[in-house]
């Protein structure tokens, strides 16, 4: 399957938690770094996730967990009752495609905020990008 090459991806954002880049088949893709994080750096990488997709008009994100460390309880919570309902609100944001961590312990993490999410926010987990980014633009808004 052929996508669009992620070299036309333009960088948004970086800091220790990993990259945010704009994806010109019109979604926000989150690149995470394998580093634990504190709350604050998560928090302002998601706030450069939401200023992105409110600036793009992209209302779906593939978030590429790699290597990426299990986020901390107060991080799960946080985005589960705060972030997620605000990028629903805000920028109309329903569609999340996960490209599944390598650590068992991180995938857990990761199905913890899958089951908490708000009812609304589509989840859909993969192994690898190229199905993410093919099943991001089979949804239709």
């Amino acid at each position: 399957m052929n996508s669009l090459p992620r070299a036309q991806e333009s960088l948004f954002f970086q800091n220790a938690a990993g990259k945010v880049f704009h994806h010109p088949s019109g979604y926000v893709r989150l690149a995470w770094g394998p580093d634990r994080t504190a709350l604050d750096v998560i928090k302002a990488f998601y706030e450069q996730v939401l200023a992105l997709l409110l600036t793009s008009g992209a209302r779906k994100i593939l978030s590429d967990h790699g290597q990426r460390a299990p986020l901390p309880a107060a991080a799960q919570s946080w985005l589960t009752e705060t972030w997620i309902p605000r990028a629903m609100s805000q920028a109309r944001t329903r569609h999340c495609a996960i490209v599944e961590g390598a650590d068992p312990l991180h995938r857990l993490s990761t199905q913890s905020v899958v089951s908490a999410a708000p009812n609304g926010f589509v989840f859909q987990r993969f192994s690898t990008v190229e199905d993410a980014e093919s099943w991001l633009r089979s949804v239709v808004l």
